[in-house]
């Protein structure tokens, strides 16, 4: 997370999304940074028969879109509102001037990119080769350590749907509820008024 002193020095912008509205599409040039203030922005695809796989999930404080603005490439996703979001938009020019003229500030973006592109790499392996119930858990664990860094048993409370959690992992919801109904079984989950737990 870049701090917003930090960005607003550097002439960035506060914007409002309502929920449902498109930030921008895939195949869109990249022209800005952008940082989520509040509320949840998916970057998402839609494949020929409509079916939607969401890449990740961006709440407060994370930034997306920076792949495309840093590779100099067209966007490969689209970028929507789930919920009404403020977010930080900051232009081209001035983001590289930035990172360029603050070298921690750098870093610490290098760092959260490099454990984004991890998080990328894990889910290609999980969605290639392994069970549902492989996948989901793998899913939960990253959210669990390395977004949100809880350690204790059950102390993650998973904010997604089951069909949010299908769209992020690749699979049918209905695999999704059916699977996670054997791990709370195997005492891998906790489902608690349907809230699940991880």
């Amino acid at each position: 997370m870049i701090k917003e002193e930090m960005m607003l020095r550097y002439g960035a912008e506060k914007i409002h999304l309502k929920k449902g509205e498109v930030l921008f599409e895939k195949n869109d040039v990249p022209r800005f940074f952008y940082q989520v203030k509040e509320g949840d922005i998916k970057i998402n695809d839609v494949n020929e028969e409509g079916r939607e796989f969401i890449q990740e999930i961006i709440s407060g404080g994370r930034s997306f879109g920076d792949f495309a603005l840093i590779g100099d490439f067209k966007y490969l996703a689209n970028a929507i509102a789930i919920v009404d979001s403020d977010l930080y938009r900051l232009g081209k020019s001035a983001f590289f001037k930035m990172l360029e003229e603050n070298p921690k500030v750098h870093l610490n973006f290098s760092k959260n990119l490099a454990k984004r592109l991890h998080y990328k790499a894990l889910m290609s392996a999980e969605i290639a080769t392994y069970s549902a119930e492989h996948k989901i858990l793998t899913f939960l664990d990253y959210l669990k350590h390395t977004i949100y860094d809880i350690q204790e048993e059950f102390g993650f409370e998973v904010n997604l749907t089951r069909q949010q959690i299908a769209d992020l992992t690749g699979l049918r919801v209905e695999t999704v509820i059916r699977n996670l109904k054997k791990l709370a079984e195997a005492n891998e989950v906790k489902i608690i008024n349907r809230k699940i737990y991880r």
